[in-house]
């Protein structure tokens, strides 16, 4: 009989990955919801306070969504008065997202919860392990970099 796949340690590792990630998208969206905010919308004021004044352009590239996927979100983040898309007086082809003072709160808030998450769910590793595991994933994102297909 052959190997089953959930045998091999590069599966059953991988699966676990996975499923953890899967759990942890629903506690912290649990948590953001009570302050009235979703995953993909944090994640969009996080990169924003990350990386103020990025195009959209930009911003579909660091969160791996196309730029039609945000073009749906963006004008409700904006209605919200949680960003503003502005154009660039270089390039009038391109629009400028910024933070309102009201999103740099939202933001704010939404890194107090998923600090107090990572923490609370990192606490089983020592600082070692916590390394070590970051040292491996970010050797794992390198190697999809670089043998990712270009489109």
């Amino acid at each position: 009989m052959s190997e089953r796949p959930w045998d091999r340690p590069r599966f059953k590792n991988w699966i676990a990955v996975a499923r953890m990630h899967a759990l942890w998208e629903q506690h912290f969206g649990l948590a953001l919801a009570e302050h009235d905010m979703k995953v993909a919308q944090f994640d969009i004021l996080a990169n924003l306070m990350h990386e103020p004044s990025m195009t959209q352009q930009r911003l579909a590239e660091k969160l791996f969504v196309g730029r039609s996927n945000l073009s749906m979100t963006l004008p409700d983040l904006e209605k919200r008065g949680w960003l503003t898309r502005e154009g660039d007086p270089d390039d009038r082809r391109v629009r400028r997202l910024r933070l309102t003072a009201l999103g740099e709160q939202k933001a704010a808030a939404g890194f107090a919860v998923q600090l107090r998450l990572l923490d609370e769910m990192m606490s089983v590793l020592s600082d070692g392990e916590c390394n070590a595991m970051g040292d491996y994933t970010r050797r794992m994102v390198d190697f999809l970099r670089r043998t990712s297909p270009k489109t």
